[in-house]
């Protein structure tokens, strides 16, 4: 196994963690807007109706799934630039 592909596995795990973050800090940034400032409810806040409930899970998982996305295909296309090769060959 090439040394490259060994470290590019925790490299891939601590920006994801980051991109994580970036996501959460979207997140509330969009949902302030949607529902007006107010924080995001918890699926089991019982003071939030289904559809914000429903609402702020799928605006959140649009969100994270998006950035994942874009956080590993450039991880991947990075590491291609650097090495010559695609993590997964």
């Amino acid at each position: 196994m090439n040394v490259n592909k060994i470290i590019y596995k925790p490299v891939g795990m601590l920006v994801g963690v980051l991109g994580g973050l970036a996501a959460n800090i979207v997140f509330n940034k969009v949902w302030a807007k949607v529902a007006g400032g107010d924080e995001a409810p918890d699926a089991t806040d019982k003071k939030a109706t289904w559809g914000q409930v429903l609402l702020a899970a799928t605006i959140q998982g649009a969100i994270f799934g998006v950035v994942k996305a874009a956080i590993d295909r450039g991880g991947a296309e990075g590491y291609r630039k650097v090495t010559g090769e695609w993590p997964d060959d």
